[in-house]
């Protein structure tokens, strides 16, 4: 996983936990993403930031997406531009461990992505995966 080849401060682990697991969240979260939440938990050295994340998600369920856009624009929103891409591409790269991303969780991920001034971006990665330019 690329979020273990860099430093992550508490506040950046939870960011990132928390922006993994809404997105997994999003269409309902499967063994799969759960198992990849605890594996990603365990990389970083964060479970205590991954039960933080899974606070903030149960605390309102059906409202849990919006309002961590609202926090995560906080703190990502002020990142550098290469860590902004960084932690968007690394959601979507989890993200697509299944085959596939869901209409729903991409229009959540370029929601964020536009948020944060690096859509274009993203965009820019996914062509280049998918062998296009």
């Amino acid at each position: 996983m690329e979020a273990t080849s860099i430093y992550m401060t508490s506040e950046e682990k939870k960011a990132y936990l928390l922006l993994k697991s809404v997105i997994f969240h999003y269409h309902g979260l499967d063994d799969n993403e759960r198992a990849d939440l605890q594996a990603t938990a365990d990389e970083l050295d964060g479970h205590k930031e991954l039960e933080w994340a899974n606070a903030f998600i149960a605390e309102d369920f059906f409202n849990s997406f919006e309002r961590a856009r609202e926090y995560l624009n906080t703190i990502i929103g002020d990142y550098p531009k290469d860590k902004r891409v960084m932690h968007i591409e690394m959601v979507w790269n989890a993200n697509n461990l299944k085959g596939y991303v869901t209409e729903l969780e991409a229009t959540a991920m370029l929601k964020l992505a536009r948020d944060w001034n690096v859509e274009a971006d993203l965009i820019e990665i996914l062509k280049k995966q998918s062998g296009s330019s």
